[in-house]
């Protein structure tokens, strides 16, 4: 078959070869400028990576670990702001999952299609993107304010409100993955409701939660905003939720803008500590999730 015989507009073999060559260089032109971009991203990730890591080493030893926070000179540490840390970390997170797991649960069984639900969904996602420093103002004002003074409590329910909406997310969504099949095996057997959803949705999409569990502990480690407002800081040994109760990323944000040499190198060691510390998390829940798949 000829090309005269093609039905349709005749093929103009010099406008298809214009058109194949503006096509080609269009092509180059915007991979040209995606690689372009990739190794900018890259350069300054690597420039900030190389920086944290030289620094954060130089000034690692054994007094961040086993000294509190001295005067400058005193060759003091961190040990008061890493435990203060994983306590309110660890609180917060106790509060926040349990909370997530069942509202994300509520959101994946009972009320899909429903406007509540609807409801519920919108103002977990306003949370979940939302600055945390705006969660810092709604403690302060709710727990700081009225009891009169900064304390650990309120660092704990700043940080436990940014955990919710994670988990909220992942457990919806994990949940949403199990087959309506599986549900329908289970409750033909006659098992209630509840027991289905406890010990075999959750069963199943156990891994995927531990996984949102991880991210919303590995967001909360390096937030200083809501602490500024909630549990301040503190320079001593403090454990003691009812009192201001120091926090590695308060302790960085004061430690850096300070003009004593000792301090600053505190705040990169701290600053290393909470990126390995996220790292760190942040693998294992891909693992987890890869796990999974």
């Amino acid at each position: 078959m000829t090309a005269g015989s093609v039905p349709g507009p005749r093929k103009d073999p010099e406008v298809a070869a214009a058109l194949g060559r503006r096509r080609k260089r269009a092509d180059r032109i915007v991979r040209a400028l995606c690689v372009g971009s990739t190794l900018i991203g890259l350069a300054f990730l690597a420039s900030i990576l190389i920086t944290l890591t030289y620094r954060g080493f130089t000034a690692m030893g054994p007094n961040v670990f086993t000294r509190v926070t001295a005067p400058p000179g005193s060759d003091g540490g961190l040990l008061n702001a890493i435990v203060g840390s994983l306590i309110q970390a660890s609180l917060g997170t106790a509060i926040g999952t349990p909370i997530g797991m069942l509202v994300g649960t509520y959101l994946a069984e009972y009320a899909r299609g429903s406007k509540f639900g609807n409801m519920v969904r919108f103002v977990s996602d306003i949370l979940l993107s939302a600055p945390s420093i705006l969660v810092g103002l709604f403690v302060y004002q709710i727990l700081v304010l009225p009891f009169g003074g900064f304390s650990g409590w309120a660092g704990v329910v700043a940080l436990a409100i940014i955990v919710i909406p994670v988990v909220v997310r992942t457990t919806e969504d994990m949940l949403t993955l199990i087959p309506n099949t599986l549900r329908e095996a289970v409750i033909g057997l006659g098992s209630p409701k509840w027991k289905m959803i406890v010990f075999v949705c959750w069963k199943s999409a156990m891994s995927g939660i531990i996984t949102g569990i991880l991210l919303a502990i590995a967001r909360v480690a390096g937030e200083t905003a809501p602490l500024l407002f909630t549990s301040l800081g503190n320079n001593g040994w403090a454990t003691d939720l009812t009192r201001p109760m120091a926090s590695l990323p308060v302790a960085i944000y004061s430690m850096a803008g300070s003009p004593f040499e000792d301090w600053i190198a505190l705040a990169w060691a701290g600053a290393l500590l909470i990126t390995l510390s996220v790292l760190a998390l942040n693998i294992l829940a891909r693992t987890l999730l890869r796990g999974r798949k």
